[in-house]
């Protein structure tokens, strides 16, 4: 059995990068790191067949060791289609997670922070409290105070009316 120094290099970088990237409190970093772990784990059934060799087809003239095993090959498939399903279901929880909370990050919980007491491990620039929302389309209201416009229907009903309406002509301006 040959080995590809270089495929083994290259699947102990990926196994390395995505344990890293599943580290983060990122959904999205979290995802590339399923599928540079998915990656490294086919490159590791690749050098799991072993040289390339004949298809196994039952001959009595070949002899054994002159065959390719199949069994690698069927379990690399069968990795491809559980990446696949898993990376499906890390986009559906993205993108669940987006439309609730309007972030990627997982926030502590009461229970993760219990255990950080005990073991302390309080790092009070990492562990601050974080604003609800960190976006700034969060306002009902602009700098000035005015109410912002209804961003599904494009105007609020009680909006003054921009143009030369009674809501102008009530201040003076034109």
């Amino acid at each position: 059995m040959t080995i590809n120094l270089t495929l083994l290099v290259l699947m102990g970088a990926l196994f390395a990068i995505g344990i890293y990237l599943l580290l983060e409190r990122s959904l999205t970093r979290v995802l590339l790191g399923i599928i540079l772990i998915s990656n490294a784990v086919n490159l590791l059934l690749l050098q799991t067949a072993g040289r390339a060799g004949l298809a196994p087809l039952y001959d009595p003239e070949i002899p054994a060791e002159d065959y390719l095993d199949p069994l690698p090959q069927a379990l690399l498939l069968t990795a491809i289609v559980i990446a696949f399903a898993l990376v499906s279901f890390m986009l559906a929880l993205i993108y669940r997670s987006w439309v609730l909370a309007r972030q990627d990050e997982l926030a502590d919980d009461e229970e993760d922070r219990r255990v950080a007491s005990y073991a302390g491990a309080y790092d009070a620039e990492e562990d601050a409290a974080v604003e609800d929302e960190t976006t700034e389309f969060a306002d009902e209201t602009d700098a000035v105070g005015r109410p912002m416009l209804n961003p599904r229907r494009g105007a609020d009903e009680d909006a003054p009316d921009p143009g030369n309406g009674p809501a102008t002509a009530e201040r003076g301006e034109r």
